[in-house]
């Protein structure tokens, strides 16, 4: 059966308190709405279908054009939104997303699709953990049984020629609904309940939603982090210092230390893991004993600083963005390195390197940006 996603991403999302549509707020380095769509590429759906709203529809079609998708113009209301996106749908089953939702597993969207295979609908719900009480008058007017109450979440499927005469029928209502559950339910017959969703699938409503994933705590105990930086070439000297290793280069980065932008990228990421500040609040530039400094030092520094809170590196994936120097041949010197410095074991420690082929401030070569998602354990 033909697969379309329809990703609503058409809202201002005021509550966030950005100065713009939330889904275009930087998450972890990319707009969040890039997130989204990476996570629903992993199904790869026959068919995307993006809304956006006027303002937003330059900045939103550049973002979906990778992933192929089709970014239509939404309505006042979700319920409009949606409506508008159903009419460009094709395929046989169709799953609604939420666009701020962009830590949905792929195992949540199948389970999705597979339900509506087998019921017509299927929503991704999750089992309340607490009570809830029924309000009435500020009084407990009636409390459910709290293994019948589910937090309602996204995705959100249905047999499209279903969930497109729902539509149709809640346009002609004029009434708004805050999901698609609930139009089915309310035209077509009682959505049903698919009970994958988790807490981890959460929605960016507010600004602090923003800040916590670069420092999520894992069931495992595990803490993750990531970590950017980008310095530019024009120093002169005849080589890089990457991942505390000289590589010959015929320039330099400009930095205030060594310029081991890499190193630079794996101490942000080692540091928000354990929800501490970044390495310009431990090493400013503007104190000059730090005027040249061996990252690699400063790395050794860090180490010390997490182990102070009971934490260890446990594993770490860098990936290095650069048109050149060529690194191929520095990659394992690379993860010896950091190794050693880290005490993380050589097998967890992941080192890409790749260019941008001829695009932005690293395909002109004009500098490095790396990234690096770094996982910390207690000792």
């Amino acid at each position: 059966m033909k697969i379309s996603v329809i990703v609503c991403a058409a809202g201002k999302g005021e509550r966030a308190g950005f100065d713009k549509n939330k889904l275009l707020a930087p998450l972890c380095g990319a707009p969040a709405l890039y997130h989204t769509l990476c996570t629903v590429a992993k199904i790869e759906p026959s068919e995307l279908i993006i809304t956006s709203s006027p303002a937003d529809m330059a900045e939103i079609t550049a973002i979906s054009k990778p992933f192929g998708g089709k970014v239509v113009e939404g309505g006042a209301t979700r319920t409009e939104s949606v409506y508008k996106a159903l009419k460009e749908v094709t395929g046989d089953i169709v799953l609604i997303h939420d666009g701020a939702r962009p830590f949905t597993l792929p195992e949540q969207f199948l389970s999705c699709i597979e339900c509506v295979k087998e019921y017509g609908s299927g929503i991704v719900a999750m089992p309340a953990t607490d009570t809830v009480y029924i309000e009435n008058d500020n009084s407990a007017a009636h409390i459910p049984a709290r293994n019948t109450v589910f937090a309602v979440q996204t995705p959100q499927g249905f047999i499209t020629k279903d969930i497109k005469e729902a539509y149709e029928k809640a346009m002609k209502s004029g009434e708004t609904f805050t999901d698609d559950g609930s139009v089915y339910s309310r035209y077509i017959k009682p959505a049903r309940i698919c009970p994958v969703g988790s807490a981890a699938n959460k929605k960016l409503t507010f600004k602090e939603d923003f800040d916590t994933p670069a420092k999520v705590a894992l069931t495992d105990g595990t803490k993750v982090g990531f970590g950017i930086d980008v310095h530019v070439f024009g120093k002169e000297q005849n080589f890089v210092m990457l991942c505390g290793v000289k590589v010959p280069c015929d320039t330099g980065l400009v930095a205030h230390s060594d310029g081991d932008v890499a190193l630079h990228a794996v101490m942000d990421a080692i540091l928000s893991a354990a929800g501490l500040r970044d390495i310009g609040h431990y090493f400013p530039d503007s104190d000059q004993k730090y005027k040249g400094a061996d990252s690699a030092k400063l790395l050794e520094e860090v180490i010390k600083i997490i182990g102070a809170k009971g934490l260890k590196v446990s594993g770490l994936s860098i990936a290095i963005q650069a048109e050149k120097p060529k690194l191929a041949p520095y990659i394992d010197r690379m993860k010896s390195r950091l190794s050693a410095i880290t005490g993380a074991d050589e097998s967890n420690i992941g080192i890409s390197a790749g260019t941008c082929e001829g695009l932005g401030f690293v395909g002109e070569k004009r500098g490095i940006c790396v990234y690096c998602t770094a996982l910390l354990k207690e000792i």
